[in-house]
């Protein structure tokens, strides 16, 4: 087994940050798949491979599967998690985040951040001096995002061409997506209410990757529209962390866009059902559908596991490919 020490000896020590998924670059998203699905087929190759190691995680927002999922895998590769919430860090108590980073990357080999604001992370990756990883902000989840097109790539076999359908809150589940859709070459039909649009300069950077995969971001206000033939209807919930003052408006804004059995009906008889999770039943989308036989949700929850472990390993490492395990 390659050990921490030895693993970041030989690779450059500026860090490789993953703060939106179009830090994977042109393709990398592929190499992580790839590296991912080695990981689940040979799990023992990278049990212990970054023994000794020390990753960071602050939460500064509440999580379910973005914490087990990080944690296990960090136990997975030997490492030691450290677990950072708000309240146990100087931050609270006026500490700049350029001098918490410096003095985190002191006694850690990369860091997990959870947080609201996306120039937050960003500040710290330009103060610290070892990885940083975006666990989700207001702005993107490429966690998750990796997560989504792992459980895709194993249900149809392929990214590039299916066409795949938002219905919900263009955020930062949304922002991630889209990018995915840029690297991965594959359609997305995103479907918001009027004044809940994904951010312009997001599609328009995804659209000048896709130019190059083949992929497709599609913008509209329509659920059906949307839905109509795609392989997988993708829904997420319509507040987010953070909004819940806005829950009534946007229970009305977003009435008819429910993803139920008649609007999955608009899909691809064979088409799947994503969701991030957590998920309010009975807003955006019924019981019927996630319990149903199309839900892939429980494989995807799943996935968050694999891709993150592959992640922190490609990350620490440089080696997306597994090259050091052979």
């Amino acid at each position: 087994m390659t050990s921490i020490a030895n693993a970041t000896a030989v690779v450059e020590r500026r860090p490789r940050h993953l703060l939106t998924l179009s830090d994977l670059g042109d393709h990398g998203l592929q190499a992580m798949l790839d590296l991912t699905a080695r990981l689940k087929r040979e799990p023992e190759a990278f049990r212990g491979a970054l023994a000794g190691g020390r990753v960071g995680m602050i939460f500064d927002k509440p999580s379910t599967r973005t914490r087990v999922s990080l944690e296990s895998a960090a136990w997975m590769l030997g490492m030691l998690p450290i677990v950072l919430r708000p309240d146990e860090l100087q931050l609270g108590r006026g500490e700049t985040i350029h001098d918490t980073a410096r003095a985190l990357s002191l006694y850690l080999d990369a860091l997990t951040v959870r947080t609201h604001d996306q120039a937050d992370v960003e500040a710290i990756a330009a103060a610290a001096s070892i990885p940083v990883i975006n666990a989700l902000t207001n702005e993107h989840h490429p966690c998750q995002a990796l997560a989504d097109v792992m459980t895709l790539e194993e249900e149809f076999g392929t990214l590039a061409g299916i066409q795949v359908a938002f219905i919900g809150d263009g955020d930062n589940v949304c922002h991630s997506l889209i990018q995915a859709a840029g690297l991965g070459g594959f359609e997305l039909r995103v479907a918001t209410p009027p004044g809940y649009e994904p951010d312009p300069a997001i599609v328009e950077e995804a659209r000048a990757r896709a130019l190059q995969t083949g992929g497709v971001i599609i913008l509209t206000h329509d659920p059906e529209e949307a839905a109509y033939g795609v392989e997988a209807v993708y829904a997420d919930v319509w507040t987010s962390m953070g909004k819940e003052a806005e829950g009534d408006a946007r229970r009305a804004a977003f009435a008819g866009f429910t993803v139920d059995p008649d609007l999955m009906s608009r899909a691809s008889r064979s088409a799947i059902f994503l969701h991030c999770l957590p998920a309010h039943r009975g807003e955006e989308v019924t019981d019927t559908v996630i319990d149903g036989p199309a839900s892939r949700v429980w494989k995807q929850a799943e996935n968050r596991l694999h891709t993150e472990t592959a992640l922190l390993y490609a990350v620490l490492t440089g080696d997306p490919t597994g090259e050091r395990l052979t």
